[in-house]
């Protein structure tokens, strides 16, 4: 069944191109991209359905003619926010252009959110409590949580106080804030801290749903072998649960949603099955063993969903130290 939309967003009209370019052109447009961008545009590409080869033509003459009309150029903001408002939606233009705008912009929220609660922790310790309040109001929830639970309980109740009676935050103030946290914190921080790009390539493809990672990869691996094959040993796929001990899964079975285990193991090999079966009580195995035998067709997206959710919670099971992931080889894999 044909797409029955005739307009599309920039978003939308940029995963069309990446679709019609050849994979060699598309991986090389991929490696110029932000994380971000890329997961952006897989999602879009991930849901645009078929397209009528009629709006793909167009598309392409579209995007040749605004090419060729634009021979000669000047790279200043005003051009740059005149071609992003032609390519990509109001709000996503309006956030890029405040991150270049502004003296500092939500970047380094962004990056603050990203780093370990230990490494903020440290830092924050050393801060005013006012200081320290106000960036922890900035950040995710369970981070700042996480980081009050390692400070002193006297200095992280005076953080809380001033978390309760703070004011909205002057601009002026905020943009202080900013500047110092990206001279003194995220600077110091790139200087001695290794950006593992594989490692964040993998958690990308571990968001991806099958057709989309194996198309990727596929691209990919025609692209840099080599590259591929890190990501590939970085990824926690589902298959890696099989590597996780008794006590794992019983760790993962105390917090994972129950209602998508059933849908998870339908598509999951007997092995991986009698590893969750194994550790449960008689009667909830055999519930869970009904419900999967009397459960019916099911749409192989639903269960990627349901999968990725249990690999959600063993991940950060596994990055609390809560279970190990064992890297033994296939010698001391067990065979039923």
């Amino acid at each position: 069944m044909k797409n029955s939309k005739t307009k599309y967003t920039g978003l939308e009209k940029a995963a069309i191109l990446m679709m019609s370019v050849s994979q060699d052109t598309a991986g090389k447009i991929l490696a110029l991209l932000e994380d971000d961008e890329i997961k952006e545009i897989s999602q879009a590409m991930s849901q645009l359905g078929a397209i009528p080869s009629e709006a793909v033509e167009k598309l392409a003459n579209d995007f040749n003619n605004e090419i060729n009309a634009s021979v000669s150029m000047v790279g200043n903001l005003q051009n740059t926010e005149r071609l992003l408002r032609k390519l990509l939606g109001k709000e996503k233009v309006d956030s890029i252009l405040e991150d270049l705008r502004g003296p500092a912009g939500r970047n380094i929220w962004d990056k603050l959110s990203n780093i370990g609660e230990d490494v903020l922790a440290q830092y924050i310790k050393n801060e005013y409590p006012q200081t320290s309040a106000m960036i922890l109001s900035k950040v995710p929830a369970s981070q700042a949580a996480n980081v009050l639970k390692m400070l002193s309980p006297e200095f992280a109740f005076e953080i809380m106080k001033r978390m309760i009676l703070i004011d909205p935050i002057k601009k002026e103030v905020l943009e202080k804030v900013e500047r110092t946290l990206k001279m003194e914190f995220i600077g110091s921080l790139t200087k001695t801290q290794k950006h593992d790009t594989s490692q964040v390539m993998a958690e990308i493809f571990n968001t991806f749903d099958r057709s989309t990672e194996s198309k990727f990869m596929e691209m990919l691996e025609s692209y840099d072998t080599d590259a591929a094959e890190r990501i590939k040993r970085l990824m926690f796929t589902f298959d890696d649960i099989k590597k996780i001990d008794a006590q794992g899964i019983q760790a993962i079975l105390k917090v994972a949603d129950k209602s998508k285990l059933a849908l998870a193991l339908k598509g999951a090999g007997e092995e991986i099955r009698k590893k969750f079966i194994d550790n449960m009580s008689q009667r909830a195995a055999k519930i869970l063993q009904e419900e999967i035998e009397t459960m019916g067709p099911v749409r192989i997206k639903e269960v990627d969903e349901a999968q990725a959710s249990i690999i959600t919670v063993a991940k950060d099971l596994i990055s609390k130290g809560e279970i190990d992931v064992s890297d033994a080889g296939d010698a001391d894999q067990l065979i039923y």
